[in-house]
């Protein structure tokens, strides 16, 4: 019943956003009485909660076996891969994904599971940087490669880029050149590229 409960909840916020979650309404669609979903949740910010914290450790594993290929293809297909796996993450997820991230409709000091899965998840892109930066990695290095992963999902669930492209293939198209853009920046090796264009491609 639990788990037919918070598939129920998933859904909802898919559907309608979290507004349109209560428990009465998770009941309904539960097909269960409107006292069921509390022998399993306290209220309806603990049903958020429990969402919440599976979404972190789904996105954390995500980005684990992104992070992993560096081991065998290489630090740039491991930045590629993990934006890949952010941005899949959130446009599969885009209910969860969403408050994820709102302190207002789920109070991470309120669910200590949602901090600690919340803290793996931040973890992956600690690793992230050092991976690209070594041992001179910062917490700057992470939130940079943080804000372009978390800035391309935003623009994907809530913004233009949705339906700026006439089919979904316009539109990997672009985010792999822009996934290949960042890495280049990231990496370091676009100056190196353009130096072996040539001066003339640098005027232009």
């Amino acid at each position: 019943m639990r788990r037919d409960l918070l598939i129920t909840s998933r859904s909802l916020l898919d559907e309608a956003g979290p507004g349109a979650l209560s428990m009465r309404e998770v009941a309904r669609r539960a097909g269960c009485t409107h006292q069921a979903p509390y022998h399993y949740f306290e209220d309806r910010e603990s049903i958020l909660a429990a969402l919440v914290a599976e979404g972190f450790d789904a996105l954390a594993l995500r980005l684990e076996a992104a992070h992993a290929l560096a081991d065998t293809q290489g630090v740039r297909a491991a930045l590629m891969a993990s934006a890949t796996a952010y941005v899949g993450f959130a446009t599969s997820h885009v209910g969860v994904f969403r408050i994820m991230f709102r302190p207002d409709t789920c109070n991470p000091a309120r669910f200590a599971d949602v901090r600690e899965a919340g803290a793996r998840a931040r973890a992956e892109l600690s690793r992230l940087a050092r991976l690209v930066h070594g041992n001179k990695a910062t917490p700057a290095n992470a939130t940079v490669l943080w804000a372009h992963v978390h800035g391309l999902a935003c623009l994907l669930v809530d913004g233009p880029l949705a339906s700026e492209f006439a089919t979904d293939e316009a539109l990997h198209k672009h985010l792999e050149i822009v996934g290949e853009q960042f890495a280049d920046l990231v990496t370091g090796s676009a100056p190196v590229r353009a130096r072996k264009r040539g001066p003339k491609a640098l005027e232009r």
